[in-house]
């Protein structure tokens, strides 16, 4: 039976992944052309995006190749769709549909934006899979959609959850049960590991290192005293000089102490090839040759139960909210951040 309520469209944001390895160059042409991440004039920016997605198009398609020759995060985001669309059609009297929106591969933003004007909301929620706040992700996102949604209802938009209670328990969960799977070995330590930023745009106010540890450092107080605990960053490109510790050196730390390790992606919540490749294959062949004493490494949340409905809390308190642009949970971000909404509400800042 038809719902009578509101019509209500959730768009889940993330990155995308080529669907195909005939997909992966035109996947990092559109990741390189994006301003957000290099940072200069499309006359330059359009040429060094061919050039990247040329010189490193054939070392990607080796990693995408190692998954099956496609990207798992399409598949993983249309699940946690499935899943949070079944969650928030159990709790609410409105006809609810969630989408998803890839910022750099399809379903685009202008073909997700078509989707739901033709769905004709009177409510719209704009919920990032990107827990922490970005310059580089989501306001990336948030700008891309803006530029395509011509349809109705009322936007309000997520802009992080980094505290949101089920994220919290679902990453603790996580990290239990890869240690439970693991045998309970002692002498590991943990390690949160997060995409890395260039160093110039957190200083330019960017919240997102500040939100990765603020995170962390609740699931560590969720764990209890337990786990000897880092925050690290992986995945570095470039010349610039990018936040750390890396995740490689602190496997490397912790080898020299004796240590084993458990690695959680705590800024991702889909397998990728960041996790898949990089922490699976790359992070564990270089521990092996540092002769770790374990490593160990707990899943991104996917589908989790305390992540999907912590999402749903999420979305249905952006409802209630008469802020267009509102964080998902209590965090407020450094006052440096002035683009936070919470800060310009706590400082009466009007923004």
């Amino acid at each position: 039976m038809a719902k009578a309520g509101r019509r209500i469209a959730v768009v889940l944001f993330n990155l995308g992944g080529p669907d195909s390895l005939k997909a992966v160059r035109p996947f990092l042409f559109n990741l390189f052309a994006d301003p957000a991440i290099i940072s200069a004039p499309a006359l330059i920016r359009y040429p060094l995006a061919v050039l990247i997605s040329l010189t490193r198009g054939k070392m990607a398609r080796g990693n995408y190749a190692m998954m099956g020759g496609f990207s798992p995060l399409g598949p993983e985001t249309r699940a946690q769709a499935e899943a949070l669309e079944a969650v928030l059609t159990s709790q609410m009297d409105d006809a609810v549909k969630v989408f998803i929106a890839m910022r750099y591969w399809r379903p685009t933003s202008e073909e997700t934006a078509r989707a739901v004007g033709a769905f004709a909301p009177d409510e719209v929620v704009l919920l990032p899979l990107y827990p922490q706040f970005s310059t580089t992700t989501t306001a990336s996102s948030l700008k891309a959609w803006k530029k395509a949604y011509r349809g109705p209802g009322r936007v309000r938009s997520v802009c992080c959850y980094p505290l949101q209670a089920g994220l919290i328990e679902a990453h603790a969960a996580a990290i239990e049960g890869a240690w439970e799977k693991a045998g309970r070995p002692s002498g590991v330590r943990l390690l949160f590991s997060a995409h890395g930023l260039p160093e110039q745009v957190i200083e330019k106010g960017d919240p997102y290192q500040a939100q990765v540890e603020a995170l962390a450092e609740a699931v560590a107080a969720r764990l209890g005293e337990r786990w000897d605990w880092k925050v690290c960053y992986q995945s570095r490109v470039g010349p610039l000089k990018w936040i750390g510790p890396t995740t490689l050196d602190c496997i490397e730390q912790a080898a020299a102490e004796g240590l084993g390790v458990m690695i959680t992606p705590i800024a991702f919540v889909s397998e990728h090839v960041e996790t898949l490749v990089e922490l699976d294959h790359d992070y564990a062949t270089f521990a092996r040759s540092v002769n770790i004493a374990h490593y160990i490494r707990a899943p991104a949340l996917g589908v989790q139960r305390d992540f999907i409905e912590g999402l749903a809390d999420v979305a249905l308190a952006a409802l209630k909210t008469e802020a267009a642009l509102a964080p998902g949970s209590a965090y407020v971000c450094p006052r440096r951040w002035t683009g936070c909404s919470a800060v310009a509400a706590r400082e009466g800042l009007g923004l």
